[in-house]
């Protein structure tokens, strides 16, 4: 079955596009099947992934609101392996049309179930805002990953996002985890940004990614000709630290993965003795 993962932040311009673009790249460049759900009306991951969402042939909304089987809106990208569920316009009024429905926290869980065993990761682009779309990717998720960005008022956002969490994981989904915070747009030449990478691992120890994203004009760039890093710049520096966080998920993922059989294997063992 395929991890599921959100990609969040309350705030904008933190790289939660970027992350999910390049990380799904690289992912699947490794050998993996990877589907993006862009959950953005703004329709940037639609974009940089090469589609355009004023003309795309479907998006994920009409699963959200109208119950469409998530298979039949699936689209293909230029990379092996990767596919992608589109933004379009409609998405912008899915915040409003959720609030009547049933089940409205647990729409997107509901629409991915039947995929998850065709794909190895799915990753969820959240809007900036914890909404009823924001909520339903955590509520649909394995785990949260969340990019900050390395400027200081990124510190009151990733508290308050930490909170959100909490609550979903205490009220909706019990299994999200936090996959990694991820510290982005570091630009090493300013003492606020080691300050800022610092203090939040001060805080968050090895929840921290030990990757680090670099300010990258190439990173920027790319998204204007709807390509990921790997396929504009791939020696850039902005595309080194997508690959080796693509690794580092590998790691996290399968470490996980590791630690709850063996807490499987306990409790079975100590329900045998007893």
């Amino acid at each position: 079955m395929g991890d599921v993962i959100a990609c969040a932040n309350q705030k904008g311009g933190v790289g939660k596009t970027t992350t999910v673009v390049n990380l799904a790249t690289y992912l699947a460049i490794g050998g993996n099947r990877v589907l993006v759900v862009d959950l953005d009306p703004q329709g940037n991951a639609t974009s940089g992934l090469g589609h355009d969402r004023t003309t795309s042939a479907g998006s994920i909304y009409p699963a959200l609101v109208e119950t469409r089987p998530a298979a039949e809106l699936v689209q293909k990208t230029a990379i092996d392996g990767l596919s992608i569920i589109p933004a379009d316009r409609d998405l912008a009024g899915a915040e409003i049309e959720l609030v009547g429905l049933g089940q409205r926290e647990r729409r997107l869980q509901q629409a991915l179930a039947p995929i998850r065993d065709s794909v190895d990761f799915i990753l969820l682009d959240c809007p900036p805002a914890v909404g009823l779309l924001t909520v339903n990717a955590l509520t649909a998720a394995d785990g949260a990953l969340v990019p900050i960005q390395c400027e200081y008022y990124a510190l009151e956002g990733l508290s308050q996002l930490l909170s959100t969490l909490d609550l979903v994981r205490d009220n909706l989904n019990p299994r999200l985890r936090l996959t990694g915070v991820l510290l982005t747009m570091y630009d090493g030449r300013t003492t606020l940004a080691a300050d800022v990478a610092a203090e939040v691992r001060r805080h968050l120890g090895g929840s921290v990614f030990r990757t680090v994203v670099p300010r990258s004009v190439r990173l920027a760039e790319a998204p204007s000709y709807g390509r990921p890093v790997e396929r504009y710049s791939p020696e850039s520096r902005g595309a080194q630290a997508y690959r080796e966080l693509a690794a580092e998920v590998m790691e996290r993922i399968s470490n996980a993965a590791t630690a709850s059989a063996r807490s499987s294997s306990a409790m079975t063992a100590s329900a045998t003795s007893a």
